[in-house]
């Protein structure tokens, strides 16, 4: 009798094996790639990430505080002067209304011209 579950295990096994190879194949189809598992011990042997103590953290704020004041000391405040602009400028009035004119007038033909083709 133990033969016979000893036969079954070892069937077992190779269908687990044969499964995993399908499932592995499948995957790097998909693009995911293959399966792998993670041990303890490749866990272990990964890279600590490494802490700083208090005192180490309050001796470079420090030292970063240092370095900007040192900078604020050094710049002097002065008055930003405006960059010139290569713009057509300002429009007096009088050549405001006679641009609004010649829109308005512009418009006018439009309008006029939109309505004699509709109809």
């Amino acid at each position: 009798m133990w033969m016979v579950i000893d036969g079954v295990v070892t069937q077992l096994k190779q269908e687990v094996a044969r499964l995993n190879q399908a499932i592995a194949a499948l995957e790097t189809l998909n693009g995911m790639g293959p399966r792998r598992e993670v041990s303890q011990s490749m866990l272990a042997s990964r890279p600590r990430r490494r802490t700083m103590s208090v005192a180490a953290r309050a001796r470079i704020a420090a030292a970063q505080r240092a370095r900007w004041a040192k900078q604020r000391a050094g710049a002097t405040r002065t008055k930003a002067t405006p960059v010139k602009t290569s713009g057509r400028g300002r429009k007096s009035l009088a050549a405001r209304k006679r641009l609004s004119a010649l829109m308005k007038a512009r418009w006018a033909t439009r309008k006029k011209a939109r309505g004699q083709r509709a109809t």
